[in-house]
Order: structure tokens, then sequence, then C-alpha cells
């Protein structure tokens, strides 16, 4: 009776591991199977994402090189038409240096000149000019200032100039809106003059320049005076901005 007994205790724990195995062998396997799908889809994933980048960095670099294209397209086209603006400007220039020659107008360092044999207040000079699309001139550099006098007005030949009485010009330059404030007609402030010794005197009521050939005076702007316009072409603001550039 015994030995049954201790029989069957001995066959149950047998069976017992036997199962115990058998449940540790099947967890096993069905780990291994979730870690392999698992890294189907992490490889899945990774070469679908890499598909993606690939597929807009090509769409990328092709509208890029659109745009270069038509970046370069355009630059082109915009030097064709300031080269022919250019031309025509010059043109222009050109036909309004013969029909000014022929008005009492000098063309030089593209600008016209207007010198004055008349003698007006500089508020009648100034209008003479606007009224032919000028302005009294400005006079911002030394150089100008020595040209102007030595060349247009005094007739300078070969380093020889006669000086004459007479040779005073309105300059478009005041200080009529602010005492001491001087300002050019095209509303720039004075920042270097070529006054005369003890000029500008401040004197009530002396609000306008005159230029002679040793120097500025301001002088009551009723005074009458000879006067000289300047009108800038198109060609020395396309010389400006090309220097500037």
């Amino acid at each position: 009776m015994y030995e049954n007994t201790y029989a069957n205790i001995k066959m149950y724990l047998y069976l017992s591991s036997s199962g115990s195995d058998s449940v540790t062998v099947r967890s096993s396997r069905a780990a291994v199977v979730c870690l392999a799908l698992l890294c189907v889809l992490l490889l899945t994933a990774v070469i679908v994402l890499c598909v993606h980048i690939y597929t807009n960095n090509t769409n990328y670099t092709q509208e890029r090189d659109q745009l270069l294209t038509k970046i370069n397209n355009l630059t082109e086209e915009r030097d064709q038409i300031l080269t022919k603006y250019i031309n025509m400007t010059n043109e222009r220039d050109g036909l309004l240096i013969k029909n000014d020659k022929l008005d009492g107008w000098l063309y030089s360092n593209f600008s016209f000149y207007f010198i004055s044999s008349l003698k007006k207040s500089w508020t009648e000079s100034r209008r003479y000019c606007t009224e032919r699309g000028a302005d009294l001139i400005i006079i911002n550099n030394r150089e100008k200032q020595a040209y102007i006098f030595s060349y247009l007005v005094c007739g300078c030949l070969f380093g020889i100039c006669m000086f004459s009485n007479g040779n005073e010009f309105w300059i478009g330059l005041t200080d009529s809106d602010k005492e001491g404030n001087w300002k050019w007609v095209d509303g720039s402030t004075l920042t270097s003059g070529f006054w005369r010794s003890g000029e500008p005197n401040g004197k009530s009521g002396e609000n306008c320049v005159v230029s002679f050939s040793s120097g500025w005076r301001d002088h009551p702007c009723n005074n009458a005076f000879r006067w000289i316009c300047e009108k800038k072409t198109l060609s020395n603001e396309l010389h400006i901005k090309t220097t500037d550039m």
C-alpha cells in the first residue's frame, strides 16, 4: 500500500514539472514572436520615413532649381530693361542738349546751367528757374564752386581767367524759414559753406545768398542780382546711383 502511494506521489510530481516547463517554453516563444513583429514594424516605419524624406528632398531641390532659374531670367530681363532705359535716357539728354544750347543753356557734368544776363530778386530768379524745370544752383563742394566761376561764368581758357565786375549770382541757399538755419532749395541743410570773411553777418533781412568768385555773402532777398539755374538730367541721377553702388 505504501509503495503504491509513493509511486502515485512521484508520478504527480513528474507530471507537474513537465507541465511547468511546457508553459515556460510557450511563453518564451510568444515573447520572441512579439519581438520579431515589433522589429518588422520598426523597420517598416524607418523605410517609409526614409522614402518620405527622400521624396520631399527631391521635390524641394526641383523647386529650388526652378526658383533659381526664374531669378536668373528676371535678372537678365531687368538688366536688359535698364540698358534700354539708359540708352533712351542718353538719347533724350542728347536731344535736350541740342535744344537747350539754342536756348542759352550750357551742358556740363550731367547738368544744364543757365547764367542770366538780367537782374532779379531771389524769389523772381528762382521762379524763372522752376518754370523751366530747373532751380537755383546748389553748390555743395569746393570743386563745383571753383568750376562754376572759373569756366562757366568767367570763361577760363588754358588756366587764364578774365574776371569782371558783375559776377555776383543768386544761388539756391536761404535761411528765410529760420534765422541761421541755412538750407538749399532741395530742402537739404548746408554742411559746408564758402563764405567770404565776416559772412554771413546775420543782419536782419539778409536771408538769401549771393555767390562771388571769391566766396558767398548774404543779402536781402529783394535785392536784384543775376542768377544761375541748374537742371539735373536723368543721366546725372543714374551716374550718382551707379557711383553709390
